[in-house]
């Protein structure tokens, strides 16, 4: 797994195989990054059920000025801070991140924190039915009122609730990991 654009492009990421049961695909990533460029430059991301960290630190890579981490599995949250470490070696620079081992579906903004221009949601396809509903409360609290929601599911399941529109679906395949571009209505 590779970062594929910006600064720190072509910087091998690491990934444990016990925290992560689906690593981001390269291809996907670069589809997603393509048509969410106008998003990412000086965005604030955050990226919920993190893994490795592959989309907020691709999108720090890309311009990104902020990125939260939030992922439940602790060694998943260590494996990002590697990660982490090696993309801001790469760039030279510090990256300004949170890493936060935290259920996904609980965050909230700290009080007086800018709303998020840019969210990565990868939930477990196992728990989707379940989750939807409760990720979509968490983004109509911390997304900006022009942001953009990226949610990783299978082909065959569309993540949606009432006041939001699927503006793009990136992908093929049923069972195929796809990503849906969500925006409000």
């Amino acid at each position: 797994m590779r970062i594929s654009g910006g600064k720190a492009r072509g910087v091998t990421l690491r990934v444990d195989q016990k925290a992560v049961h689906r690593p981001a695909m390269d291809k996907l990533r670069q589809g997603i990054f393509s048509s969410a460029n106008a998003w990412v430059g000086n965005a604030r991301v955050l990226d919920l059920f993190a893994g490795t960290g592959s989309y907020g630190l691709e999108a720090l890579s890309r311009g990104a000025t902020h990125c939260t981490f939030v992922e439940l599995n602790h060694r998943a949250t260590a494996m990002i801070k590697v990660n982490a470490a090696i993309v801001a070696k790469s760039m030279r620079e510090k990256l300004n991140t949170q890493i936060l081992a935290s259920d996904a579906t609980k965050f909230q903004l700290p009080a007086g924190a800018d709303a998020f221009d840019l969210i990565f949601v990868d939930p477990p396809y196992e728990q989707l039915e379940q989750l939807t509903p409760k990720l979509f409360l968490v983004f109509d609290q911390v997304l900006a009122r022009d942001g953009l929601v990226v949610f990783e599911a299978p082909g065959n399941f569309e993540p949606a609730a009432e006041g939001w529109t699927l503006k793009k679906r990136l992908g093929k395949g049923i069972d195929q990991p796809t990503a849906c571009l969500l925006r409000r209505a």
